[in-house]
């Protein structure tokens, strides 16, 4: 089975070529495949019919003990064998569908393709999960099939429609899987199914799936998206509203009938809901005109038969809607590929405009015959045997209630009625001579649109209508294959009856005479009932009604949005703040186990530390400068530095000490935009409500700080890591080998996103493309006089370009004097990282902190000189370097991202011990030097060369025109 998944995702990944290379024949080529799948199954019939199983089990995810778990047993491989047959046949037929040189047949052609796959998944899945995996691919393919190339809008209309409501059913569905999943203690089908579970979320979960089946299988009042659907090709509609996809909520169904039938609110869903969706789609096919849409409402309705019957839950039913379901299969498919070769022959599907084309195509018409014959419930089809099945069924029992039995019968029969009624209309409307308008008329025929089909073209209609045919007489080979599948449900009359074309006289062939006889009433009458569909015609349609819906979703979205989305950083933060107190603390008030002793402190010194914090919160509340809010805040940062370095967690104090310096100096960068003060929009209440949110949320933080530290019971398994850290890692530093190796891979995605962040924050300021010169990035030259001053005037390479009031001797010389050893110490920590506290993220954030110093001290020109080399270049070498450590762990024979010890006597130096996770931190050092080069030439850099430009302009509001030059952002350079 899983061999013939992926062949099916083979084939798909190369229909497209095979295409381009054979034209419209490649689609033979690609009928093979579910033909394979089919020839297959047959195989395995042996095993099935002795009440086996074939399984298969693939290990997928083993730490999460996923497995892919597949089984065929009778009722899987019932509706397999239609999916990979009637598959085989519409690929057969799609050769001759589609016309040399149509625009889009390799997509159409892999699309189809990955679409049978993806429904013989669902068919064969024994796993939940996996089942719902299947569910939505089936959905998403479909979506693309309806919608076409996308050229049409309805058709574009039509796919959006079946998305939504097939996905908003298959959303709901995977919560009632997990949901009964949870209450079963398994999530295959087959252990689930042979041991449901009892109790209110069962009862809950089984009616969530039983919506995901309805939506799946149209019934009422999610029916409108499969008429809708009828803008596909037509070979879609034969095999997705036919044999395949409308039939999954079927398949899903009656899967779950042996184990849950019995659940509250199951049978008054299932019965109630397939009664009036039968009974509708019946009486809006008797309105319809367009061969298609006929066809389609008498899906609908026909659906509706089914879900009756495999969910009932008695085996008499069950086995009956086993024979209904590859009844339906084969007449549907045949109709529907039936209509695609009238719509070639006469350029029309409109039952008004065809006239007689019975005489001119006789063996077209004895092929909707048969198969309309069956969708009737005439003898010898098999559509007759599987009737007279389900009237047997509720006659003799069916349900406990020999009542509702008697109701559901009579419901049953009304449908039956409309059945023959729209059949007779179909059959009719295509190959009689009831049209009058004669668009196509088999007397006078056009050469533009009436020509006669070909047997390839006709084949594959003609198989499946001699398939219905020959079912009927022999379907008692049936019986072995239903069987096993229907004796898992109990039986509710006396006595099973097989499955037969004839069992005597008895009063289910009354019923079929009734219900011919009315059927074939209502057709005559067909003028007066039209009146009367269009007098009691109601406007609203579900149609309507589910657009009517999207778009006060529409209006309420927008309502929403504007309401909530002012534009205010402070609202959405208070917000998101006060949600996080509501939910999370209401729990952690009220339900949290506390521990009986709490300690607040380790030392008076924390207690002390703590009261800082506190207070420089608190003043920062206060403050009405911007400036002197952030150093305040940048406080309480150093401050939690200061507890680390208590704890004995020195490489923590160390990032810290780091971060929230470089936080400080890009806070200053973006500050130099904003007023110096704060708005007086920001009143006293205002401040207020905010103090008492960031009061509430530091109390929630700390409760669920103590609650996480007392609630532990388990020994941690960081109690492991000083010895692995040195036996696997080859590192004392316990920090710096987690990241670097124990947890590698958490590293590596979070410089990838430190790749990200600083991508998209120079993408939001520069407008021309970065390159490693300030200056060659804004097409500039050092030309000032100050920049051709003598050399011995200069501390820095380009302080010269600073006006002279913004130039400081002081800072020049310290940054002269302490650049370097800066940049040694980076290297020292990031080389020495693996042993004592540093490693590749301190150092690199170090080697940033000089840049700064560079950049404070003699603006961005000396930022230029400095670092000339482009920042992305850094970024991306830095993740190629620690992705390729990735790499290199595998050909050392060690795991991805695995550190590898290499150790070695080197002349003069003696024994060297060399880890292979340093490349790694290399990489994160540079990294973090790309990302704090990219934040200053962003934020600093680029923002004074614009600014210089608006000075420079004569144009400008505050230039004048002279060219200042002042270019600078030193020491007081801030505006």
């Amino acid at each position: 089975m899983g061999l013939l998944l992926l062949a099916h995702l083979a084939a798909a990944c190369l229909a497209p070529l095979l295409v381009r290379w054979w034209g419209r024949s490649a689609y033979y080529a690609l009928a093979l495949v579910p033909a394979a799948g089919f020839v297959w199954l047959g195989t395995q019939l042996s095993t099935v019919l002795a009440g086996g199983t074939v399984d298969e089990r693939t290990t997928w995810i083993p730490a999460l003990d996923l497995d892919v778990t597949l089984r065929l047993d009778s009722l899987a491989l019932a509706v397999a064998a239609l999916v990979t047959g009637v598959g085989a046949l519409v690929f057969v037929y799609c050769a001759r569908y589609f016309e040399p040189g149509d625009e889009g047949l390799g997509r159409f052609a892999g699309v189809l393709m990955a679409f049978a796959g993806s429904m013989l998944g669902l068919v064969v899945a024994d796993d939940m999960l996996l089942l719902y995996v299947f569910w939505e691919l089936t959905t998403v393919f479909s979506f693309l099939l309806i919608g076409g190339s996308g050229a049409k809008v309805a058709g574009r209309r039509a796919a959006q429609q079946a998305l939504i409501v097939t996905t908003a059913g298959g959303l709901a569905m995977l919560v009632g899987l997990v949901m009964i999943g949870q209450a079963s203690g398994s999530y295959l089908l087959s252990e689930v199914v042979a041991n449901p579970g009892t109790g209110p979320a069962v009862t809950v979960g089984v009616l969530l799936v039983l919506a995901g089946a309805v939506t799946k299988s149209a019934m009422v009042p999610f029916h409108f998206w499969l008429p809708a659907a009828m803008e596909a090709p037509t070979p879609t509609s034969a095999y997705l509203h036919a044999a395949a996809m409308v039939k999954a909520g079927i398949y899903l169904v009656a899967r779950l009938a042996p184990g849950f039938a019995d659940t509250p609110g199951w049978k008054p869903v299932v019965i109630g809901l397939g009664l009036a969706t039968m009974l509708l789609g019946g009486y809006r096919a008797l309105r319809q005109y367009d061969l298609k849409l006929l066809l389609a409402f008498g899906t609908v309705s026909q659906l509706g038969f089914l879900m009756v019957l495999v969910g009932t839950g008695s085996r008499e039913a069950a086995a009956a809607g086993i024979a209904m379901l590859l009844a339906h299969g084969l007449f549907k498919s045949t109709l529907f590929l039936t209509v695609g070769v009238v719509d070639h022959t006469c350029g029309t599907r409109d039952l008004r405009e065809i006239n007689g084309l019975g005489r001119r195509l006789p063996v077209l018409a004895v092929i909707a015959g048969l198969a309309g014959a069956s969708m009737a419930g005439l003898p010898p089809l098999l559509g007759f045997v599987g009737k007279e099945a389900a009237f047997t069924a509720f006659l003799d029992g069916g349900l406990e209630s020999r009542v509702w039995a008697l109701l559901t019968l009579l419901g049953l029969l009304l449908g039956s009625v409309l059945t023959v009624a729209y059949t007779a209309r179909f059959l009719w409307g295509a190959f009689g001579t009831g049209g009058s308008l004669r668009h196509c008329d088999a007397d006078r025929p056009s050469p533009e649109h009436l020509h006669r089909p070909g047997p390839a073209f006709l084949a594959a209609p003609a198989v499946l209508a001699l398939l219905g045919l020959l079912a009927g007489p022999f379907s008692g080979l049936l019986e072995p294959l239903v069987a096993p599948y229907a004796d898992t449900l109990p039986l509710v009359a006396e006595e099973a009856e097989k499955l037969a074309l004839w069992h005597g006289w008895q009063p289910a062939l009354l019923l079929s005479l009734v219900t011919l006889g009315g059927g074939l009433a209502l057709f005559a009458a067909r003028d007066p009932v039209a009146r009367l569909q269009r007098r009691l015609a109601v406007d609203p349609s579900a149609d309507e009604g589910y657009w009517h819906t999207m778009r006060g979703l529409d209006v309420v979205a927008q309502v929403a949005t504007r309401t909530t989305q002012r534009g205010s950083l402070p609202t959405y933060l208070g917000v998101i703040l006060v949600v996080l107190v509501a939910l999370p603390g209401s729990v952690l008030v009220f339900r949290a186990p506390w521990p009986d002793e709490v300690r607040l402190w380790d030392t008076p010194v924390q207690a002390l530390i703590g009261v800082v914090v506190l207070g420089a919160a608190a003043l920062a509340v206060r403050i009405r400068q911007r400036l002197s809010a952030v150093l305040v805040v940048g406080v309480t940062g150093y401050g939690v530095g200061v507890l680390f370095a208590l704890q004995g967690a020195p490489d923590l104090a160390l990032t810290q000490f780091l971060v929230e310096t470089l936080t400080l100096v890009t806070f200053v960068l973006v500050l130099r935009k904003l007023p110096k003060d704060i708005s007086d929009r920001h009143q006293a209440k205002e401040r207020t409500a905010r103090g008492l949110i960031a009061v509430a949320v530091g109390l929630l933080m700390g409760g669920v700080g103590i609650v996480a530290l007392g609630a532990r019971t388990a020994t941690p398994v960081s109690v492991d890591y000083p010895e692995q850290a040195y036996d696997f890692g080859g590192g004392e530093n316990i920090v710096n080998v987690t990241l670097v190796d124990i947890r590698a891979w958490d590293t590596m995605l979070e410089v990838s996103l430190l790749v990200v962040v600083a991508t998209g924050v120079a993408s939001l300021v520069f407008l021309r493309e970065r390159t490693g010169s300030v200056a060659r990035a804004t097409g500039e030259a050092v030309t000032s006089a100050a920049a051709r001053r003598a050399p011995r005037d200069r501390w820095l390479a380009a302080s010269a370009t600073l006006a002279p009031q913004r130039r400081s001797v002081i800072l020049e010389v310290i940054t002269r004097v302490l650049f370097h050893t800066i940049v040694v110490l980076s290297v020292y920590l990031l080389f020495s990282g693996h042993n004592v506290p540093g490693g590749g993220f301190a150092g690199g954030l170090v080697a940033g902190l000089a840049l700064v110093l560079r950049y404070l001290a003699g603006g961005r020109y000396e930022l230029g000189e400095a670092a000339p080399v482009d920042p992305g270049k850094l970024l991306g070498g830095g993740l190629l370097l620690a992705g390729a450590t990735g790499i290199a762990g595998l050909v050392l024979g060690a795991d991805a991202l695995q550190t590898t010890i290499l150790q070695a006597t080197v002349p003069v130096l003696g024994d060297v011990k060399l880890v292979t996770s340093l490349f790694f931190d290399v990489g994160v050092y540079l990294i973090v030097i790309g990302l704090v080069l990219d934040v200053l030439r962003s934020l600093g850099a680029q923002i004074d060369a614009d600014d210089e430009e608006d000075e420079d302009d004569p144009l400008s509001e505050d230039g004048d025109g002279a060219g200042s030059g002042a270019v600078g952002a030193g020491v007081g350079g801030t505006r």
